[in-house]
Protein backbone atom coordinates (compact mmCIF):
# COMPACT_ATOMS: atom_id res chain seq x y z
CA UNK A 1 0.00 0.00 0.00
CA UNK A 2 1.38 3.39 -1.05
CA UNK A 3 1.12 6.25 1.46
CA UNK A 4 -0.78 9.29 0.21
CA UNK A 5 1.39 12.33 -0.29
CA UNK A 6 0.62 15.29 1.94
CA UNK A 7 -0.91 18.03 -0.20
CA UNK A 8 -1.19 20.59 2.58
CA UNK A 9 1.01 21.36 5.57
CA UNK A 10 1.08 24.27 7.98
CA UNK A 11 4.08 24.85 10.21
CA UNK A 12 5.25 28.00 11.99
CA UNK A 13 2.81 30.20 10.08
CA UNK A 14 3.82 28.87 6.67
CA UNK A 15 1.20 27.03 4.63
CA UNK A 16 2.66 24.80 1.92
CA UNK A 17 0.26 23.43 -0.70
CA UNK A 18 0.77 20.99 -3.57
CA UNK A 19 -1.32 19.32 -6.25
CA UNK A 20 -5.08 20.00 -6.22
CA UNK A 21 -4.75 22.08 -3.04
CA UNK A 22 -2.99 24.78 -5.10
CA UNK A 23 -6.17 25.39 -7.11
CA UNK A 24 -8.31 25.65 -3.96
CA UNK A 25 -6.01 28.18 -2.32
CA UNK A 26 -5.43 30.13 -5.54
CA UNK A 27 -9.19 30.41 -6.14
CA UNK A 28 -9.69 31.82 -2.64
CA UNK A 29 -6.89 34.34 -3.19
CA UNK A 30 -8.18 35.38 -6.63
CA UNK A 31 -10.18 38.23 -5.08
CA UNK A 32 -8.61 41.49 -3.88
CA UNK A 33 -11.33 41.63 -1.23
CA UNK A 34 -10.41 38.24 0.21
CA UNK A 35 -6.69 39.10 0.19
CA UNK A 36 -7.50 42.29 2.15
CA UNK A 37 -9.53 40.27 4.65
CA UNK A 38 -6.73 37.75 5.10
CA UNK A 39 -4.15 40.51 5.61
CA UNK A 40 -6.40 42.24 8.16
CA UNK A 41 -7.11 39.08 10.13
CA UNK A 42 -3.41 38.16 10.09
CA UNK A 43 -2.77 41.19 12.31
CA UNK A 44 -5.63 40.62 14.79
CA UNK A 45 -8.75 38.54 15.19
CA UNK A 46 -11.80 40.29 13.79
CA UNK A 47 -15.54 39.74 13.83
CA UNK A 48 -17.77 39.86 10.75
CA UNK A 49 -18.85 43.44 11.53
CA UNK A 50 -15.25 44.68 11.53
CA UNK A 51 -14.57 42.84 8.29
CA UNK A 52 -17.72 44.30 6.70
CA UNK A 53 -16.52 47.79 7.66
CA UNK A 54 -13.06 47.06 6.23
CA UNK A 55 -14.39 45.97 2.83
CA UNK A 56 -17.29 48.46 2.87
CA UNK A 57 -19.88 45.75 2.23
CA UNK A 58 -22.79 44.25 4.16
CA UNK A 59 -22.24 41.69 6.91
CA UNK A 60 -23.86 39.08 4.63
CA UNK A 61 -21.33 39.78 1.87
CA UNK A 62 -18.45 39.81 4.35
CA UNK A 63 -19.63 36.50 5.75
CA UNK A 64 -19.75 34.99 2.24
CA UNK A 65 -16.16 36.12 1.58
CA UNK A 66 -15.02 34.71 4.92
CA UNK A 67 -16.72 31.39 4.14
CA UNK A 68 -14.66 31.06 0.93
CA UNK A 69 -11.43 31.67 2.85
CA UNK A 70 -12.55 29.23 5.53
CA UNK A 71 -13.29 26.47 2.98
CA UNK A 72 -9.81 26.95 1.54
CA UNK A 73 -8.38 26.50 5.04
CA UNK A 74 -6.97 30.04 5.19
CA UNK A 75 -9.15 31.30 8.05
CA UNK A 76 -10.64 29.75 11.15
CA UNK A 77 -13.83 31.00 12.75
CA UNK A 78 -15.18 30.63 16.25
CA UNK A 79 -18.26 31.97 17.97
CA UNK A 80 -17.73 34.19 21.01
CA UNK A 81 -20.20 35.95 23.30
CA UNK A 82 -21.17 39.38 22.07
CA UNK A 83 -23.33 42.19 23.39
CA UNK A 84 -26.43 40.64 21.81
CA UNK A 85 -25.94 36.90 21.44
CA UNK A 86 -22.82 35.51 19.82
CA UNK A 87 -20.50 36.90 17.19
CA UNK A 88 -18.43 35.09 14.58
CA UNK A 89 -14.73 35.86 15.05
CA UNK A 90 -12.10 35.09 12.42
CA UNK A 91 -8.46 34.23 13.04
CA UNK A 92 -5.54 32.89 11.06
CA UNK A 93 -2.09 31.67 11.93
CA UNK A 94 -0.92 31.77 8.31
CA UNK A 95 1.74 34.37 7.57
CA UNK A 96 3.03 32.93 4.30
CA UNK A 97 1.69 30.65 1.57
CA UNK A 98 3.96 28.50 -0.58
CA UNK A 99 2.74 26.68 -3.67
CA UNK A 100 4.95 23.78 -4.69
CA UNK A 101 4.66 22.56 -8.28
CA UNK A 102 6.06 19.05 -8.70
Amino acid sequence: MVAREKLREEKDGVLTVKGVEIAKVAAALASDTRVRILSFVKQKEADIGEIADLIKQSKANASAQVRILERAGLLKTVYKPGIRGVKKVCTTSIKEIRMVFE
